[in-house]
């Protein structure tokens, strides 16, 4: 895919690749909105978590445990989000799967808010 930014991850990219395998790479901003956060990324196209290979899968629970450990020693964070968004509604807005890796840390805002904290509010019902 041409124009999908994580088939073609470059020198140039807002992306740098920290870690790679022969399935996936994890990535970071240059300029993180988050500190410590990154993306899993498969370096074939799959446009969603439900299109990986088995093998893409295996990598991806191998490189999750690499990324935990390198965050964990350089940022210490107090907790992790973890997390896919699959499909325009789901919230993905780049269309080749990427799992999202955020550490957390307890002087922040949001702590103690998950990932569910959003959906469950009054003002996201169904009407």
């Amino acid at each position: 895919m041409e124009e999908c930014i994580f088939c073609r991850i470059t020198d140039n990219s807002p992306q740098e690749i920290l870690f790679s395998n022969d399935f996936c790479l994890y990535t970071v901003l240059k300029d993180p909105e988050i500190e410590g956060a990154g993306l899993i990324v498969p370096r074939n196209h799959r446009e969603t978590v439900f299109d990986l290979s088995e093998e893409e899968w295996n990598a991806t629970h191998q490189m999750l445990h690499t990324v935990k450990e390198y965050i964990d020693v350089r940022y210490h964070p107090d907790g992790y989000n973890i997390g896919w968004n699959c499909g325009a509604v789901g919230g993905q807005h780049i269309f080749h799967a990427h799992l999202h890796v955020i550490p957390r840390f307890r002087d922040e805002p949001m702590a103690g808010k998950g990932i569910r904290y959003l959906f469950k509010s009054q003002w996201n019902k169904r009407s």
